[in-house]
């Protein structure tokens, strides 16, 4: 029995070899094959390399939207036309073809309809599965019709098809080279985000591209081997930005101007809300050299990723460290002089040449004097420089801002423990210089002091989604703790009106509302020296500053013009953002006064007007006088309204209207309409209900005047009528 044992465990490792050994042979064949065996002289790797390569289908990559909704990129499809003739039979394809060629030769028109249905004959005679039609790129429109087409139908027959439209998406921006930088662009090779939101949401937009073999067809035509789940891309996301159209076009264009007026270099406008960080604007021009002159057009964001001295907007920081130490009380006398003062070999100057004299340090902020803050300092913190510095972090000036956006520069701020530190760097510092900081992250510490001391993340995207499917909710994030005390928060927003009311920022205050913030007048530096007459100005600030809702700031850098004295932020910058602030106030209602309710019986305000604009107001302004007749209606008894007859043919009663609700209703009669003055319709030259046949050279004159209280109904932008 040991013996048929021993012999069976025996045979059974000769066979145990055998199968292992035909396994290797089986292997090793699959490895030649593969590798080093070849079919009419090229291996078979080699055959599905060239024959079924691997292709991608692109997914239509995900919109980006303004704060209303409003498209500010998306990808527009055009299509790749072409036709695989043998999937026809052959009593359709002889009766259509003809037809095909027409219409191809129609939309195309490089080609005789002869030329074209001759094409697709040879091609089926051939037995070629793919012909490429044209070189040119349809629109979606042009799908749209060809879908109608013999052979592209989708709801024919299989035997009567055989066309193909092949999807090519391109970036479209509807609104030009608006925010052009911020929201970014492709690189036109990969297609992937190159700078911008584009970029920095590259995975989100871009969706999952389809990924398959393809056959190769003549003419290097790729065809799907399969028409698998593996070959339909996945669309992208879209992205709802805080970015605002019309306040974005209000920065661009002021910001334009400015640059042009100066022929400055650079400069950029940031617009963003005070609670939430929510940007709502944020330009960025540089000049641009061409053929046909200077151009200001978007290159490179320099309010996220240009960092500089920031200058005298610093100075900000540097009274706050001194109030929160309470080092420094506002009132007291600092002696600037003559405006020169002279520190360990150094000399600091005053842009005032012959010098404020004595000061208060109230003063010192709203002049911006650099020998009053030299003086302050020197007072405190230059024999405690580390404390001064730990402030400055405590300010978050050290640290990025965490925009949701690449390319954000890292903030420079040095400390004693730093190579390079001297005894004159806390001079430097305290009036801006010897550090960098962007125009985004300067602008995070004013809107600290708007909102009471809470640091705010700026913020540029609320939302992904996918279709109606909120993937990414970004909420905002306010820090849970003061930047510094409350006391010295409401010292320093006293200090930031003051620069308004009484400093160098003088020319820009508004008796409509109140602004509050600061000049910037940094010297830039040439060949590692700071040169006099080259500037970076600025001016940061917020508004209304009793209640804020918006921070902002301009820059203007390197202004030229032959008065030096003319070139500093004050004159430069401070008015663009005026400019800025007063088209913001004018078109934000919400933060316009509320209107108060009109008592019965007295003469109302709107006297007449179309009764669908009545409704408008009722409902945003909340008046109480209600509309219940229809049409062109006027002010009757007791605050009541009654429809005004305007017959056609005849020439309508205009007493009491706007003057855009005049001239629609004359100028629709053919009446010739000439104006004197300015508010509502008092008078006119032709009495209500004369023919309009019967007017001398069909011309009316129109007497206007200012009502006694003017009505903020009025401004209120209602819907227009067209003729």
């Amino acid at each position: 029995m040991a013996n048929h044992k021993e012999q069976i465990i025996e045979r059974a490792k000769h066979v145990s070899y055998l199968v292992f050994a035909l396994a290797l042979c089986v292997i090793g064949r699959l490895i030649y094959v593969q590798y080093f065996d070849s079919y009419q002289g090229r291996s078979w790797s080699d055959w599905k390399q060239k024959d079924f390569p691997v292709d991608t289908i692109r997914a239509m990559r995900g919109n980006i939207y303004a704060v209303d909704g409003s498209l500010m990129a998306t990808s527009l499809p055009s299509y790749e036309v072409g036709i695989d003739p043998t999937v026809a039979k052959e009593d359709y394809f002889r009766s259509k073809v003809d037809s095909l060629g027409l219409l191809l030769s129609r939309i195309y028109g490089d080609r005789t309809p002869r030329d074209y249905t001759q094409l697709v004959r040879d091609a089926r005679r051939k037995k070629r599965q793919y012909v490429l039609l044209s070189n040119r790129y349809v629109t979606f429109e042009e799908r749209q019709e060809m879908l109608k087409w013999p052979f592209f139908r989708s709801s024919g027959r299989v035997s009567a098809r055989g066309g193909v439209l092949r999807a090519h998406y391109e970036r479209y921006h509807p609104f030009g080279t608006m925010a052009e930088r911020t929201i970014g662009n492709l690189d036109p090779k990969t297609h992937r985000g190159q700078r911008g939101l584009e970029a920095s949401f590259q995975t989100a937009l871009a969706g999952h591209d389809a990924v398959g073999e393809v056959e190769l067809l003549s003419g290097g035509v790729r065809k799907p081997v399969s028409d698998g789940p593996e070959m339909k891309p996945e669309p992208g996301m879209d992205l709802y930005t805080t970015i605002d159209v019309n306040y974005q076009d209000m920065a661009e264009s002021a910001l334009r101007t400015t640059l042009e007026k100066y022929n400055a270099a650079k400069g950029c406008v940031v617009v963003m809300e005070v609670a939430t960080g929510e940007i709502r604007a944020m330009a960025n021009l540089s000049r641009v050299e061409t053929r046909n002159g200077a151009r200001y057009i978007e290159t490179f964001n320099h309010a996220l990723a240009g960092g500089s001295d920031p200058g005298s907007t610093f100075k900000l920081a540097t009274m706050m460290a001194l109030l929160e130490r309470k080092a420094i009380s506002l009132n007291q006398p600092v002696a600037t002089g003559d405006g020169i003062a002279r520190w360990n070999g150094r000399t600091i100057r005053d842009a005032h040449r012959v010098g404020f004299g004595t000061l208060t340090a109230r003063q010192v902020f709203e002049k911006s004097s650099n020998v009053g803050v030299h003086l302050l300092m020197r007072s405190y913190f230059y024999s405690r420089p580390a404390d001064y510095c730990r402030l400055l972090r405590q300010f978050h000036l050290d640290k990025k801002t965490g925009i949701h956006m690449v390319g954000e520069a890292q903030p420079f701020l040095p400390n004693p423990d730093m190579k390079g530190w001297s005894g004159q760097s806390a001079t430097s510092m305290s009036m801006g210089y010897e550090m960098r900081q962007t125009p985004l992250q300067m602008l995070t510490l004013y809107n600290a002091v708007a909102n009471d001391g809470f640091w705010v993340r700026p913020m540029l995207v609320r939302q992904v989604k996918l279709a109606d499917e909120v993937k990414i909710e970004n909420k905002p994030f306010v820090s849970s703790e003061r930047i510094c005390s409350l006391s010295t928060i409401r010292q320093v927003q006293s200090l930031l009106r003051g620069v308004v009311e009484n400093g160098t920022a003088k020319k820009i205050a508004s008796p409509y509302y109140t602004i509050a913030g600061k000049t910037g007048t940094a010297q830039k530096i040439e060949n590692g020296l700071y040169k006099v007459g080259k500037y970076n100005t600025s001016f940061i600030g917020y508004f209304p500053a009793t209640k804020p809702k918006y921070s902002m700031i301009a820059m203007v850098d390197s202004p030229q013009g032959d008065n030096v004295d003319l070139l500093y932020a004050g004159a430069v910058s401070a008015p663009v953002f005026k400019e800025v602030a007063d088209r913001i106030m004018a078109y934000d209602v919400q933060m316009q006064k509320p209107i108060r309710e009109r008592s019965a019986g007295k003469t109302p305000e709107l006297l007449a007007g179309y009764a669908d604009d009545m409704h408008t107001i009722d409902s945003v302004l909340g008046v109480k006088q209600r509309v219940n007749v229809e049409g062109w209606v006027e002010a009757g008894e007791k605050g009541r309204w009654a429809e005004r007859a305007t017959r056609a043919g005849h020439v309508p009663d205009v007493r009491g209207l706007t003057l855009r609700d005049a001239l629609f209703l004359l100028e629709n009669r053919g009446l010739r309409v000439v104006v004197q003055g300015r508010g509502k319709v008092t008078d006119q030259s032709i009495n209500p209900g004369t023919l309009v046949k019967q007017t001398p050279a069909r011309q009316i004159s129109l007497t206007l005047k200012e009502p006694d209280l003017p009505s903020k109904a009025d401004s209120l932008t209602t819907k227009r009528r067209s003729s």
